[in-house]
């Protein structure tokens, strides 16, 4: 007897697996509703700020009547919600408005800014992994042993200190002390000018109009901040590598490989296989952060992108230029966690996401 052919019991019908459309699309449905309330959150929370925009460029001893025709100028005596719809109109024909103080655009400054930025956090994220990942997987393996501690105690070292103090540390021993690294001075050395850009990405655009002598300087360039981040975060990676292989390494599958006589070398394959969604993961949280929270390495390597750029809005309440760096950050971020969690959901479908 089976339980369809009970009297007065209700089967329930087996849930159907979600395919990797089904996963896409509710990923880019989740996406579009977040990112819509990124719209009106960094819209409320600049809005709000304390502080008054026209007092700071109209100066000390500007009197009411020029500020009060400085922030009729600006749009500040329009109500909040007028504001609103006048800023989401904007977006929606890709006008993110013009700074206070340049009045330049503000898409073009983050067009001119992000590339640095991107291109300085993608080399660090990739360095961090690579690194991480061999010493938590040399961790994993000789737990216990000599390897272990001495990974455990690089990992504690580089976790302890701050970003921006390892990137002074740097410079005194590897430009100043050593003379490897050149000084940090930005992308590219102060008398050379920058590529023509196409990318906006140095090393890319300096191939492409055949400057090896200018790649090889924004590589030189690019060393210390991305040791700088990719030392601290690859400590990151390798606790969190050290944690998922080792727990691989000792599970019931790899106990059963090596009973069946498999090389220890296709067991650690197996173990990576199995803790690749975690690293995975762990990368893109990583790279998010990393998107808003280097802005003081920047400014230590004079690093002109796009978290220096928001700093110096922040300091002289330039409200255009902070709402731009939020919705910018706050945008890349949920793509990427789209983009994670489709990988992810592809990689490992006994996943469900909430």
């Amino acid at each position: 007897m089976t339980l369809s052919t009970t009297p007065g019991v209700k089967v329930k019908s087996p849930v159907k697996a979600s395919g990797p459309l089904r996963l896409v699309a509710g990923r880019l449905g989740f996406l579009i509703a977040a990112l819509f309330g990124l719209v009106t959150l960094s819209f409320l929370l600049v809005s709000v700020t304390p502080g008054d925009p026209a007092e700071l460029i109209a100066g000390p001893m500007a009197t009411n009547e020029q500020v009060e025709a400085i922030r009729t100028d600006l749009g500040l005596d329009e109500s909040i919600g007028t504001r609103y719809v006048d800023y989401v109109g904007g977006l929606l024909k890709g006008d993110l408005g013009e700074s206070y103080f340049t009045k330049q655009s503000i898409a073009s400054e983050i067009g001119d800014k992000l590339p640095a930025t991107l291109e300085l956090i993608i080399l660090s994220v990739i360095f961090a992994a690579i690194v991480g990942i061999a010493v938590g997987a040399l961790g994993a393996y000789f737990r216990g042993r000599w390897p272990d501690k001495l990974s455990r105690l690089g990992t504690g070292v580089f976790q302890a200190v701050p970003d921006f103090f390892l990137g002074l540390i740097l410079i005194y021993f590897i430009f100043f002390v050593l003379g490897i690294a050149p000084a940090p001075s930005g992308r590219v050395g102060i008398a050379e000018s920058a590529p023509e850009q196409v990318t906006g990405f140095y090393l890319i655009d300096s191939l492409i109009s055949g400057d090896m002598g200018l790649f090889v300087s924004a590589a030189k360039h690019l060393m210390l901040p991305v040791l700088t981040l990719g030392l601290v975060y690859a400590a990151y990676f390798a606790k969190t590598a050290r944690s998922t292989i080792g727990k691989a390494l000792n599970s019931q599958q790899a106990q059963f490989a090596r009973a069946m006589g498999l090389p220890e070398r296709t067991v650690v394959r197996y173990a990576f296989v199995e803790s690749r969604t975690t690293i995975v993961t762990y990368a893109g949280v990583i790279f998010a952060s990393l998107l808003g929270g280097e802005a003081i390495v920047e400014r230590v390597f004079a690093w002109n992108g796009i978290g220096t750029w928001s700093l110096q809005g922040i300091t002289k309440l330039d409200l255009p230029v902070v709402q731009g760096m939020v919705l910018v950050a706050g945008a890349i971020t949920l793509i990427v966690y789209t983009v994670l969690d489709i990988v992810v959901g592809l990689l490992d479908p006994r996943i469900k996401h909430a």
